[in-house]
C-alpha cells in the first residue's frame, strides 16, 4: 500500500485535461566555459581545476636563479621573500567581469612568464617579456596549467581544444599546437623531466580513480605513480633535477604533501601533515633543498610555507608587503535599507572601470559562474584597499532586493564611501515566511578548511535564515563528519546538519532533522565496498523519519529531455517511483544546481495526480570551500513558520506539511478559497485567489496550476523588477490540488544565479490531502507504470548476478500499489 501519507483518492467527475501542462524544458545551470572538457559536471571542472581569486599568494614558480612568483588578487606578482615583498607583475585590462591573471610559469632564461588569463568565459595562453612588459596570446579556450620545455622553445599545457582536456606543445616561434595524450577524461599539470621526453602530470579519466602518471613522449609509454579518489588539490611538482615528485593527497583529517621517488614511486614519504591542513600548490626551491606550498589561515587568506626535503619544522615565508606599482586608496561601503537602524549584511561585487575585481583583505572571493562576477560578503560596512581609480560597487541580499550599483571614483590617499540602499520589493521575514537552503556541503574538496561559522556571514548575506549542511561523501571519503552535532547550531541562522545517502545508482537522498547519521552512506553498483548489498533507498528514508526528521530525494531529475519519454525515462532516479509508492518521499527537491527544475516538476505532477503527498524542497548544492560555486540558497525553498520565533521544530513541521514554496528568484504566495499551499480547500464550486508575485529578475509567466493543467495565466509580465498582485475565481474540480508556478526568460541576472527564474508553491489539496481527479490520476498512473517498469529493468541489469530479493520484493509491492491505482474509477 502507498502508505500512511496519503489520503484516500476521491472519486469526481472529469474535471480537468489528462494531459499536463509542459513544465520549462532547461536546466538549472548553463555553461560559461567550454564544456567538453573530460568531466561528468562542470561544476567539479570549474571548482576543482579553473584558476581561483585569491587573497594571498598562491600558485608559486620558482625560477632557476630563485625568483619567486605568485598569484594573489587576480594579479601576478614578483615576491622577495628575503624582504617580505611583492611587486605587481600583470595589470589585466579586461572587458568581462571576474577575469584574472594565474598559474604563472618561468621560462628557462628567466627572461619569460607564461601564465593563464581568465576573462569569466575563456582561459587565454599568456606569455609575457620581462624586458618590454609586452604580451602575447598563443591559444585560447580551456587552457590550463602551462610550463615551458626545457630548451625554452615550446610550452606544454592542458587544453581542451579537441574535446577533452588533453596535453598540447606549442611552439613560441610560431605554429599549430601538438597534441600529446588523447586519453577520454582530463589531463592536467604537465611537468616536464630536464630531458624534455617525458612528463609527469594528473590524469582524471572518465571512469576509475585520478591518477599522477609518468609517459615518455616519444613512444607514449605509461607509468602509475600516485591512484587516488577525487584528487581536487593535487597538482605536483618536480624537483630540478627531475628525481623527485612532490603533490598533495587527502588524508584522515585534511590534506597532506607527499614525496615520492620517481624511481622508487611505491615508497612515498610523508612531508606535511596537520588536522584540518590544507596545503596546497607545492613546488620545489631553486636547489632542491626545500618545498614552498600555499595554505589559508582561518580567515580564508593564503601565505607561503616552505619545509625541508628531507622533513622537519614548517615555517612561514612572511609577505606582508604588496605594492601595486600605483597609487592607492580606500573604498568604504556600507550597506542599508530604508529606515534600518543598523547596516545590513549583503553580496556585494566591487571591479575597476577594466572589469577587474577588488575584495577585502580576509574572507573568501568567490566567483558566481552564471552571471560572470566575482562576490564577497559583507557584514554591513567593509573597506577596501584599492588602486586609484574608477569603481563600480554593486550588492543585493536574497531575493527579495533588486541589484543597487554606483560607481565612484577613489584618489590616492583619500577614503571614497558608496552607501548602497538595499530595500526588499516584499519581505518575507517580515510576512512570516523564513528561507532555507537543505542541500549544500561545507567542506568538499576545496582549498580552505571551513567550520559552521564560516556560513553565517554568506547565509546572512544571501537572507537565508535555515540552513542544513549535509554531510557526504567525497568517493571514499566522509567529508566533516567529526563535525556532525544532532542539534541546531545558532539562532540567526538556525543551522543543523544534515546527510546525503549516495546510492548513486537508486538515486540520492537527503536525510534532515535525523539525531544520527545513518550507515552505510553509500551502496549499490558502482561501489567497491557494499556493492553488491540488497539495501533499499527505504532503509535511509524510514531511518529519518522514524528519528523524526525528514527524507528528500535530492537533484532527482537530470537533463532536459522529457522524463517520461523514451529517451528520459533513463533520468528519473531507479528508486524514487518504488520510494513514493510506498509513501516514504516526504520531500522532492525541485529546485537545485544539478537537477532540472522542469523536468523535475514534470515527475512531481504526476506523484501528485496520482495522490502521493510529496512537498517540494530546495537546495543549491553548493560547496562553501570552492571559488566557483553558486551561492547558498540560489536555490531556495520559502516556509511559513508565522511570526512567532523561528525555531526548529516550528520550521520542520511547516516545511514537512507543505506550507511552502520553491524558488529560485521570484517570490510568490497563494491562497485559494481562503487557504494556503499545505491547507485543505473544499471540493468542487467557484472560489476566489490571490496570487502575488515579488520578483527582482524578469518573469515571463505566471500561472495557477490544477493537476498540472494550467487554469489561470496572469496577463501581464515582469519586464524588470516589481511585484504584481492577482485576484480571481476559479472553479475547482471534486479532488486533486492547485499551485501557482511562476518562470522568467531562459537569462539570469542578480541577485539570482540558476538559468532562470522559477517557482513554484507547494499544493493546496482539494477535499483532503492526497485527493484525485480520476482522469488525471489515470493519466499520472500510466506514466509512473511505464517508468517503474524501465526503473525495475535498470535494478535488474544493475544488480545482475546478486541476491537482491528485497528489493525485488519492494519493486513488486510498488508495482502493485500503482496497478491498483489505476484501476481505481
Amino acid at each position: 500500500m502507498p502508505g500512511s501519507r496519503r489520503a484516500p483518492a476521491l472519486i469526481t467527475a472529469l474535471t480537468v485535461a489528462a494531459t499536463l501542462a509542459p513544465a520549462p524544458a532547461a536546466a538549472q545551470w548553463t555553461n560559461r566555459y567550454p564544456r567538453n572538457t573530460g568531466y561528468g559536471h562542470h561544476v567539479y571542472l570549474e571548482g576543482y581545476e579553473l584558476p581561483s581569486w585569491t587573497i594571498g599568494p598562491a600558485n608559486a614558480a620558482v625560477a632557476g636563479d630563485g625568483a619567486l612568483l605568485v598569484a594573489s588578487r587576480g594579479w601576478l606578482w614578483q615576491v622577495n621573500a628575503a624582504r617580505g615583498a611583492a611587486t605587481r607583475l600583470t595589470a589585466t585590462r579586461l572587458t568581462a567581469a571576474g577575469g584574472h591573471d594565474a598559474r604563472p610559469a618561468w621560462s628557462p632564461d628567466r627572461q619569460r612568464v607564461a601564465f593563464v588569463r581568465d576573462d569569466s568565459r575563456t582561459l587565454a595562453l599568456m606569455v609575457r617579456s620581462l624586458a618590454d612588459g609586452t604580451e602575447r596570446e598563443l591559444d585560447r579556450g580551456m587552457i590550463l596549467d602551462p610550463v615551458f620545455t626545457p630548451d625554452g622553445r615550446a610550452l606544454v599545457y592542458a587544453s581542451a581544444r579537441a574535446g577533452d582536456l588533453d596535453l598540447w606543445r606549442i611552439p613560441l616561434a610560431g605554429g599549430p599546437p601538438e597534441r600529446l595524450t588523447t586519453e577520454a577524461g582530463a589531463q592536467l599539470r604537465p611537468q616536464l623531466l630536464p630531458d624534455g621526453q617525458r612528463v609527469v602530470y594528473v590524469s582524471k579519466p572518465r571512469s576509475g580513480g585520478d591518477q599522477l602518471r609518468l609517459r615518455d613522449l616519444r613512444d607514449g609509454t605509461e607509468r602509475v605513480l600516485v591512484s587516488g579518489q577525487i584528487l581536487s588539490q593535487t597538482r605536483p611538482a618536480l624537483s630540478p633535477d627531475g628525481t623527485l615528485l612532490v603533490y598533495g593527497l587527502p588524508g584522515p583529517t585534511g590534506w597532506e604533501l607527499w614525496l615520492l621517488s620517481l624511481d622508487r614511486p611505491s615508497a612515498p614519504t610523508l612531508l606535511v601533515r596537520h588536522d584540518g591542513g590544507r596545503p596546497i600548490d607545492p613546488v620545489f626551491s631553486a636547489d632542491g633543498r626545500t618545498v614552498l606550498f600555499s595554505e589559508a589561515d582561518a580567515r580564508q587568506v593564503l601565505h607561503l610555507y616552505q619545509v625541508p626535503v628531507g622533513g622537519g619544522a614548517v615555517t612561514r615565508l612572511f609577505v606582508d608587503r604588496w605594492s601595486t606599482g600605483t597609487p592607492m586608496g580606500a573604498l568604504r561601503i556600507r550597506t542599508d535599507c530604508t529606515g534600518c537602524p543598523v547596516p545590513l549584511p549583503a553580496r556585494l561585487e566591487v571591479r575597476d572601470s577594466s572589469g577587474h575585481a577588488a575584495g577585502p583583505d580576509a574572507g573568501m572571493m568567490r566567483f558566481d559562474g552564471q552571471n560572470g562576477r566575482t562576490y564577497f560578503y559583507t557584514s554591513g560596512v567593509v573597506t577596501l584597499a584599492v588602486p586609484t581609480g574608477t569603481y563600480r560597487v554593486a550588492g543585493v541580499r536574497g531575493f527579495a532586493t533588486p541589484e543597487q550599483a554606483q560607481w565612484v571614483r577613489v584618489h590616492a590617499g583619500d577614503t571614497a564611501r558608496v552607501t548602497l540602499t538595499l530595500d526588499e520589493l516584499w519581505s518575507p521575514r517580515a510576512n512570516g515566511w523564513a528561507a532555507a537552503d537543505h542541500h549544500f556541503h561545507l567542506n568538499y574538496g576545496g582549498a580552505y578548511a571551513l567550520t559552521t561559522g564560516d556560513l553565517t556571514a554568506p547565509m546572512r548575506g544571501e537572507a537565508v535564515d535555515v540552513g542544513t549542511p549535509m554531510l557526504a561523501n567525497l568517493a571514499n571519503r566522509f567529508e566533516d563528519q567529526p563535525r556532525f552535532q544532532p542539534t541546531v547550531m545558532g539562532r540567526a541562522p538556525l543551522l543543523r546538519w544534515s546527510q546525503e545517502v549516495r546510492s548513486h545508482f537508486l538515486g540520492h537522498v537527503g536525510l534532515i532533522g535525523a539525531p544520527a547519521l545513518f550507515w552505510p552512506w553509500v551502496w549499490g553498483p558502482g561501489y567497491d565496498v557494499y556493492g553488491r548489498d540488497d539495501r533499499l533507498n527505504a532503509d535511509a528514508l524510514g531511518f529519518a523519519r522514524r528519528h523524526g526528521g525528514a527524507g528528500i530525494y535530492v537533484h532527482p531529475v537530470q537533463g532536459t529531455a522529457p522524463p517520461f519519454s523514451e529517451r528520459g525515462l533513463a533520468s528519473i532516479p531507479v528508486s524514487l517511483v518504488a520510494d513514493a509508492a510506498h509513501g516514504l518521499v516526504d520531500l522532492l527537491e525541485l529546485v537545485c544546481l544539478w537537477s532540472n527544475a522542469g523536468t523535475t516538476t514534470d515527475v512531481w505532477y504526476r506523484l501528485l495526480n496520482a495522490g502521493f503527498v510529496v512537498n517540494p524542497s530546495g537546495g543549491t548544492d553548493h560547496m562553501a570551500d570552492l571559488h566557483r560555486s553558486m551561492a547558498i540558497g540560489s536555490t531556495r525553498v520559502y516556509v511559513q513558520t508565522g511570526s512567532a520565533p523561528l525555531t526548529w521544530p516550528r520550521y520542520l513541521a511547516a516545511l514537512t506539511a507543505g506550507r511552502s514554496f520553491v524558488s529560485t528568484g521570484p517570490l510568490v504566495t497563494l491562497t485559494v478559497g481562503g487557504r494556503a499551499p499545505g491547507d485543505v480547500v473544499a471540493a468542487g464550486g467557484t472560489v476566489p485567489f490571490t496570487l502575488q508575485v515579488a520578483s527582482a529578475v524578469p518573469v515571463d509567466t505566471m500561472a495557477i496550476m490544477i493537476n498540472g493543467q494550467v487554469a489561470w495565466r496572469a496577463p501581464d509580465a515582469i519586464d524588470s523588477a516589481g511585484v504584481r498582485r492577482y485576484t480571481g475565481r476559479l472553479t475547482l474540480p471534486q479532488g486533486g490540488w492547485v499551485g501557482a508556478r511562476v518562470v522568467g526568460p531562459p537569462i539570469t541576472r542578480w541577485p539570482a544565479m540558476a538559468e532562470y527564474a522559477f517557482s513554484h508553491t507547494a499544493p493546496v489539496w482539494i477535499g483532503a490531502r492526497g485527493s484525485t481527479d480520476p482522469v488525471a490520476r489515470r493519466a499520472a498512473v500510466a506514466d509512473l507504470q511505464r517508468a517503474h517498469a524501465n526503473a525495475t529493468e535498470r535494478l535488474e541489469v544493475g544488480y545482475s548476478g546478486s541476491d537482491i530479493p528485497r528489493l525485488r520484493q519492494y519493486f513488486a509491492e510498488a508495482k502493485a500499489v500503482l496497478d491498483s491505482l489505476g484501476r481505481e474509477r
